[in-house]
């Protein structure tokens, strides 16, 4: 923006240029005068072109960070990206897209996921997880990336995971009355007083 500020200012002292010959010309110097218009047009035209070129590069590059195209600077959660992180043994694993979105929305390694313990792995139905010290992350298009841990993720793969009645989760553990709960595509998991129930739609 600041370009655009500077081309502003060009107009300025074009327009101020023009004022003071007009003010100061006798008839004798009507032909300096238009001269002085004359460069001060000119001035007035670069000016604005090089406004026009200012305003073209910022909203392209506005673009490109919106979209996340290479070269921005911060890593990228799309689709088609991925991301190196360690693991507690030192090793670095891919974690994908999504996925990868969702672990640095919940806190990353500093949350109660932890740290990977593989790379992004696919699933059943077109889908992927990953899996941490703390707990699993899956993913699919219909779903989107959701967190399982703890009771509830012991029962829910008890019940044939991703592959069984429930279907793919659909939310995050969440608190509720007395406990927690997890939603999934057909149906619900509860973990109340320790104890852990499964409710099927």
């Amino acid at each position: 923006m600041g370009k655009i500020r500077r081309g502003t200012a060009g107009f300025v002292v074009a327009i101020a240029a023009v004022t003071l010959v007009g003010a100061g010309c006798s008839d004798d110097d009507k032909d300096k005068a238009k001269d002085a218009v004359g460069a001060a047009t000119s001035q007035m035209g670069n000016a604005t072109d090089a406004m026009k070129s200012s305003i073209a590069s910022a909203t392209a590059s506005a673009g490109a960070e919106e979209s996340g195209a290479e070269g921005s600077g911060a890593p990228s959660a799309g689709a088609g990206s991925s991301t190196a992180v360690a693991g507690a043994d030192g090793t670095e694993y891919t974690i994908e897209g999504e996925l990868f979105a969702k672990y640095e929305a919940v806190g990353g390694a500093s949350s109660p996921l932890g740290k990977p313990q593989g790379n992004t792995e696919s699933a059943p139905g077109g889908g992927k997880y990953q899996e941490f010290d703390g707990g699993i992350i899956y993913f699919n298009e219909a779903t989107g990336a959701n967190v399982v841990w703890g009771d509830i993720r012991v029962a829910w793969e008890g019940a044939g995971g991703p592959e069984g009645s429930l279907g793919y989760p659909t939310s995050d553990e969440k608190d509720i009355p007395g406990g927690k709960q997890s939603d999934f595509q057909n149906g619900y998991i509860t973990w109340l007083d320790g104890q852990t129930e499964i409710h099927n739609n």
